[in-house]
This record gives structure tokens, C-alpha cells and sequence, in this order.
């Protein structure tokens, strides 16, 4: 009996120890990483291209492109790809949102 409780204990203690990774954003599924949800991660590469390159492309999600000074809505979606484009022009990051 003595020997069950030590263990219980030493688990409980021992999970407390857990490192835990970046909270999921709201909405997000659960072992969906943060940037999956709206391909942002395989867009990447896209950083520092000027954002003409936007016009040749096509997305399978809602896109919100973001400019310098631009007013925008802080709900989260994590389906929406957000581009933010720099005052050069150009790609600056691209994260669901």
C-alpha cells in the first residue's frame, strides 16, 4: 500500500516536471502546429519577395494581406493567412491569424 502511494506521488510530482511547448491559439486543432492551420509554414519562403508575387498565386484559405499603417481586426482565425507587408514593399511575415 505504502509502495502505491510513493508511486502515485512520484508520478504526480514527476508530470508537473513536463516541459510544455507553445500554447495552441484558440481554434487551433489540438496537435496542429500554430502556422499549419493556414499553410503559413510552407509559405516561408515567400519572406522578403515583393508582394507582387501575391497576384500570381492562389491560396485554399481566406487571405488578409496587412500594409504598413493599415487598420486591423485583432479576432483570431486560424484558417486566415495573415501576409504583413513592409513599408519597402515587401513580404515581412506571413502567420494564421
Amino acid at each position: 500500500m505504502r509502495r502505491a502511494v510513493l508511486l502515485c506521488a512520484s508520478l504526480a510530482l514527476g508530470a508537473g516536471c513536463t516541459p510544455v511547448g507553445q500554447p495552441p491559439q484558440p481554434g487551433t486543432p489540438p496537435g496542429v502546429p500554430p502556422d499549419a492551420a493556414c499553410g503559413a509554414g510552407g509559405l516561408q519562403h515567400l519572406v522578403g519577395q515583393p508582394e507582387s508575387v501575391l497576384a500570381t498565386m492562389r491560396f485554399g484559405t481566406v487571405v488578409r494581406v496587412i500594409h504598413p499603417g493599415d487598420a486591423v481586426t485583432e479576432d483570431y482565425s486560424p484558417s486566415r493567412l495573415d501576409i504583413e507587408i513592409d513599408r519597402a514593399g515587401r513580404i515581412a511575415t506571413l502567420t494564421c491569424g
